[in-house]
């Protein structure tokens, strides 16, 4: 799992996208991401594929069931990245603590997530100790193990409870987008 982080001069940052296993980095051609404007940050070590700009934009070019699926995940990310500004803006720490959370577990395939309290709060552009008191009210809650540079969700029903509704709304878009059949801009 990877971020995607927005550094302000001052040297605030905030976490502006997150890809998962079922998402493509791309920078440039392929329309994603300006380096210049995000840095990129492993969150969760996993395996990737790696290609140029230009291989990408053939492989998709020659293939119209990849060429829907990056479609469909282009909308994911488009929508993803609204609905988090909104949440980012509107919802407290404690909500956006627990959609994170969720959100990485989702995408890790593990309940045991290396995170430390330092980059939960840069994902969250608060300080540390928000993060710090959430993340305490978690673990008494029984929801989370909070450890030196860990985090295991124990409790994720609870978890999904205290997330506001950006957690749900996006899963359910994502499942909708990422399962439905061919992106009709591919089939010329």
């Amino acid at each position: 799992m990877v971020s995607l982080i927005a550094v302000m001069q001052d040297g605030r940052s905030v976490e502006t996208m997150t890809i998962g296993r079922e998402g493509v980095i791309a920078t440039s051609a392929s329309g994603y991401v300006d380096p210049a404007f995000s840095r990129f940050l492993v969150q969760v070590p996993g395996m990737a594929v790696r290609t140029t700009a230009q291989g990408f934009e053939d492989m998709v070019d020659g293939s119209v069931g990849l060429c829907s699926a990056v479609s469909r995940y282009r909308e994911v990310l488009l929508r993803t990245t609204l609905q988090i500004v909104a949440c980012n803006a509107i919802h407290s720490v404690r909500q956006r603590c627990a959609r994170w959370i969720l959100t990485t577990h989702d995408r890790s395939g593990s309940d045991v997530l290396p995170l430390t309290q330092a980059s939960l709060a840069e994902m969250l552009g608060v300080k540390r100790n928000a993060v710090s008191i959430v993340l305490r009210e978690l673990h008494r809650l029984g929801m989370i193990e909070n450890q030196r540079s860990q985090i295991a969700v124990v409790d994720r029903v609870a978890l999904n409870l205290v997330a506001c509704e950006c957690y749900g709304l996006v899963c359910r878009e994502q499942e909708r987008l990422l399962t439905d059949g061919p992106s009709p801009e591919c089939n010329d």
